[in-house]
């Protein structure tokens, strides 16, 4: 009975060790270690309970259960297998927190981007029809957020029509559909007129995930150059 009460004793502190040492790296409590060693460098985390971040502590996630912990591991690795650990250092990205039900000030997000703190939040609830695009378009707000000199949006803004404006805010719009568009007309998705660089980040992730056709569309054709050109320009081996 000694020695188990001492296993035991050894397990908790082997487990608070853990939650303070990811707090100490990246700032986020109540997670725990999913995988440490993968190809790429990438480290990935869980929550084991509900966790409330930020300066204004509006920032929220809770845990899920593991086999959607497992299911959605899968889908994210393979998603983000694709980069390689010399791109990722680049952009400066180095942790992938799991969790569901993500929110900022009460409303719903599909994942959360911390270039400061090389993680990336991804909310696994997250509907499943968008999910894995989603992946990419969370990182490249990862990828812009460090390099805003290349991702200029006065120059992306004048790709479009004279006429058309973005939104002040991506939450002040009701422009939220994912759906790609069939008949494009300088936008991959509804989504995309909202912001600058969420078109970007749309842009970005139809490339990513092959989920578009090359067509006449003169802007779009334009915008799909301009992501290819910038990321080349961190990257000279990456390929779309």
């Amino acid at each position: 009975m000694r020695i188990f009460k001492l296993v035991l004793i050894s397990f908790f502190l082997i487990t608070s060790a853990n939650s303070n040492s990811i707090y100490n790296l990246i700032k986020i409590p109540n997670l725990e270690i999913y995988v440490l060693k993968t190809p790429n460098k990438l480290k990935y985390f869980y929550a084991v309970k509900p966790f409330i971040l930020g300066v204004q502590k509006n920032i929220a996630c809770v845990n899920s259960d593991k086999q959607t912990y497992d299911t959605k591991y899968q889908i994210i690795s393979k998603n983000l297998e694709r980069y390689s650990k010399e791109f990722l250092k680049k952009i400066n990205l180095k942790y992938i927190v799991m969790c569901e039900n993500l929110s900022i000030s009460g409303i719903n997000t599909a994942g959360i981007p911390d270039h400061v703190m090389k993680t990336l939040i991804l909310d696994l609830k997250f509907n499943e029809k968008y999910f894995e695009r989603v992946i990419h378009h969370e990182l490249f707000h990862i990828i812009n957020d460090g390099f805003k000199d290349l991702f200029n949006e006065n120059e992306w803004k004048k790709f479009n029509d004279p006429n058309f404006n973005y939104a002040e805010c991506s939450t002040c719009s009701k422009k939220l559909g994912l759906d790609t568009y069939k008949d494009t007309n300088g936008f991959f998705t509804e989504y995309s007129m909202t912001l600058p660089s969420e078109d970007m980040a749309e842009v970005y992730s139809h490339l990513i995930s092959g989920n578009y056709k090359v067509s006449n569309d003169e802007i779009l054709n334009k915008k799909i150059e301009y992501i290819k050109e910038k990321l080349n320009k961190i990257d000279n081996t990456f390929v779309f």
